[in-house]
């Protein structure tokens, strides 16, 4: 029976370990991709779309410790179209500076970044399938709608839209979202096609040095732009994809935990069991001096020992499995893609504090079940 409990404490502990492990790994191959496409920090207009800053108080942007590099962007859904196909999309007008905040031109899979001044265009590859074109097609140029501000009725399309006939010279892969969603533009583009004033944009995006404190960056330009802009960092700009990461691993935990419980059932029987075999060697205890609270105690410590070296033995379990896995990748997600693992010591102390919590208090229960009426009751 001891035998048993332990080897379900065993699996319980190691199957939790292992989740936990495999549930960081995909959250961090998940939130990899936001490395390349978003920036450290992203300031937006408190109000509104858009914001007007002049260019000295923007330079005033390099004076602030911590900030390696900044870009101008200007951001808005518009309309693609396609020889006879239309598609929503949200063009993302980006200047020089962008590819020293993010790592975009790396997920280029086809084709080349966008030329400054010119009306180039990078889309993703969902976009490009959707309305079925590739790269340096000039004979079929895309052409980018964008409804015009105002009140009354128009003579013709034109009065309605501005429109830019654009070349697309490269194609992206990122995520599914992503390479549906955002094409990009120089920003002259995008300025152009909106009607933006000279110093009017959408949003400033920030490259942070890698030891820099973001509370204090935070802070400097909360000083210089007080009640300006909303700063948000890339948790906050995925915000939606990291409570659902962590709604989900907080499911799985409270699933494996309740395993755990159902196994500890298991060590609960196992000491009530030597608890009754062993009720004549308990009486004579109680014969010789013995007080029922410490038999209870040995009890006690005999099946916090169990699940605590079961617990133990799980644990060392799962690390060997994770470490097989990062080391030789034996189980694939995709045939080119082994499934992620990441070992995290929160992980390893959250399974350490779940069984041991647990079976500290398993062992309490099953050693209440001994009383002066039990001992003194010998068949």
């Amino acid at each position: 029976m001891s035998i048993i409990a332990s080897a379900g404490v065993i699996i319980a502990s190691t199957a939790l370990l292992i989740v936990l492990s495999v549930f960081a790994g995909l959250k961090e191959f998940s939130l990899d991709f936001s490395n390349f496409t978003d920036p450290d920090l992203k300031l937006l207009p408190v109000e509104g779309k858009s914001f007007l800053i002049p260019e000295s108080d923007l330079n005033s942007l390099n004076t602030i410790d911590g900030i390696v590099a900044f870009s101008k962007i200007i951001e808005e859904r518009i309309v693609i179209k396609s020889e006879n196909k239309n598609l929503l999309a949200t063009l993302k007008g980006v200047d020089e500076n962008y590819l020293s905040v993010t790592q975009i031109d790396s997920m280029i899979t086809k084709g080349q970044w966008i030329t400054p001044n010119t009306n180039d265009v990078v889309s993703g590859w969902g976009i490009s399938n959707n309305l079925s074109f590739g790269i340096f097609n000039f004979l079929k140029p895309l052409t980018l709608y964008v409804p015009k501000p105002g009140k009354g009725q128009g003579s013709s399309i034109r009065s309605y839209f501005n429109s830019e006939i654009v070349s697309n010279v490269g194609l992206f892969s990122v995520n599914e979202n992503l390479d549906n969603e955002y094409i990009f533009s120089d920003i002259s583009l995008a300025k152009s096609l909106l009607n933006y004033e000279e110093h009017q944009f959408s949003a400033i995006e920030i490259k942070l040095d890698n030891e820099a404190d973001e509370d204090l960056v935070r802070a400097g330009i909360e000083a210089k732009f007080p009640n300006t802009f909303i700063i948000k960092n890339r948790a906050q700009l995925n915000d939606a994809l990291f409570k659902m990461l962590n709604t989900e691993n907080l499911a799985v935990y409270l699933i494996f935990t309740l395993v755990i419980i159902i196994a500890l059932f298991n060590v609960i029987g196992a000491i009530i069991m030597m608890i009754l075999d062993r009720k004549k060697s308990l009486n004579t205890l109680f014969n010789l001096g013995a007080e029922p609270s410490q038999i209870r105690n040995i009890f006690f410590l005999q099946g916090s020992l169990m699940t605590v070296i079961s617990g133990l033995i799980g644990i060392v379990i799962a690390l060997l499995i994770i470490f097989v896995q990062k080391k030789f990748e034996l189980i694939m997600l995709t045939p080119d893609f082994p499934y992620p693992v990441k070992l995290q010591v929160m992980n390893i102390a959250i399974v350490m504090i779940t069984i041991f919590g647990l079976g500290i208090i398993a062992a309490k229960l099953a050693s209440q079940r001994i009383t002066k009426d039990l001992i003194k009751t010998v068949e």
